[in-house]
């Protein structure tokens, strides 16, 4: 068994969330939200931030931790056990370009019950759902829109 941990955001701008359509070669497709390996060294916090940036070109903020999500997939030779962890982020606009080396398609920015049903993942769909109540748990506090305010 492998074991592995990736970061990634559930990015929010305006109050629509950001998602990426991946099609690698009709193997996998579907749309996701942006996370990524955490490399050696680096903080979760920091992979999450980087993550976003490589996969969208999209430049945000963490506003607050989320939690963590875990699933398994097999590959030929062994069994792959991750761990995501998850942050609600503030993008700075609605700009995004898919990374293509990483097979995504598309991207953009979409309201959250057409987040939700676009989502390809049930525990992406979870994440999402805390994630936004959070979001607007900090809007209702006046707290969304000033950088950092756990």
């Amino acid at each position: 068994m492998i074991e592995a941990t990736s970061c990634g955001g559930v990015v929010v701008f305006r109050g629509k969330i950001l998602l990426l359509y991946k099609n690698y070669r009709t193997k996998y497709e579907g749309w996701v939200l942006p996370k990524g390996t955490v490399e050696q060294g680096e903080e979760y916090k920091d992979t999450a931030v980087r993550e976003v940036w490589e996969e969208s070109g999209v430049r945000a903020a963490i506003m607050k931790y989320i939690g963590k999500s875990e699933y398994s997939f097999s590959l030929p030779e062994d069994t792959v056990e991750k761990d995501v962890h998850w942050y609600l982020m503030m993008a700075d606009s609605y700009y995004s370009k898919p990374q293509i080396e990483e097979y995504f398609a598309d991207s953009g920015y979409y309201k959250y019950h057409e987040a939700y049903h676009l989502l390809k993942f049930a525990n992406e769909k979870q994440i999402l759902e805390k994630a936004y109540g959070e979001y607007l748990e900090l809007k209702k506090g006046n707290l969304w829109g000033s950088r950092n305010p756990c």
